[in-house]
């Protein structure tokens, strides 16, 4: 999603009393908002993050390139685990949850010396707050909805805010969806939720058939959908002007 990060998503969480800073790696790009600047403690939880899933990766090379639930070691690093059993929920790879699953390890690092927190991580969203946090969709230049569609979200257990698409931005899907946001009380599990339902959208009917299935009614916060010019929105979230 980096072609358009800088586009949209830098400028799309109503918090406007927090500190925006960011951090930066290599291919992990933050954006953070909290109470102040902590781009030493943010830098020091990213490192170890991408250090703990990267040394994984040299065990194990299956779990960063396969599109399937992998199990891993039972020692594997905490956020390895969290990003295997999200993936096995959603039926996807264990990388589909890596930005979410990183952005909220940063987050909650950086709540011993900040009571609100925002991380972006390439559209993928960990917030914690004690009110709504805010967000835009982006399904693309061409759609109808980018920008006209804005909601609210309660963040005050700290919520992941994870977006996929089949048409925008470089990353992998096997469907056509223009934008698919799926909130959960996980970041991780959000991100995999999106990668798995952008997967199965096709054509515009297919946002129907996905806004009327049970499970993601039953284990998802909220999802927003669309394609062309059809969306749906459901769940714990409030639209607003």
């Amino acid at each position: 999603m980096h072609e358009y990060v800088e586009r949209f998503y830098r400028g799309w969480t109503g918090t406007k009393d927090l500190v925006p800073f960011e951090v930066k790696v290599r291919e992990s790009d933050l954006l953070i908002l909290a109470e102040r600047a902590m781009r030493e403690e943010a830098l020091g939880a990213l490192v170890a993050a991408r250090a703990d899933i990267e040394r994984y990766i040299e065990r194990d090379p299956v779990f960063a390139r396969t599109h399937r639930p992998h199990a891993v070691a039972a020692d594997a690093p905490a956020i390895v685990r969290e990003m295997a059993e999200a993936a096995a929920k959603w039926h996807v790879g264990p990388m589909a949850a890596v930005a979410g699953a990183v952005a909220e390890h940063v987050g909650r690092a950086l709540t011993a010396g900040s009571s609100a927190v925002v991380v972006e991580n390439g559209g993928d969203v960990f917030a914690l707050a004690s009110r709504p946090v805010r967000f835009a969709l982006f399904a693309g230049h061409a759609s109808p909805f980018s920008g006209e569609i804005v909601f609210e979200v309660a963040a005050d257990g700290g919520v992941g805010v994870c977006s996929s698409s089949g048409t925008v931005g470089p990353s992998f899907s096997y469907g056509r969806a223009d934008a698919v946001a799926a909130i959960a009380g996980c970041a991780a599990e959000a991100d995999a939720a999106a990668t798995a339902i952008a997967n199965t959208i096709l054509e515009e009917p297919d946002v129907d058939r996905v806004m009327a299935n049970p499970e993601f009614r039953s284990r998802l916060l909220g999802l927003v959908v669309a394609k062309g010019g059809r969306l749906g929105v459901w769940g714990n979230l409030t639209l607003v002007e």
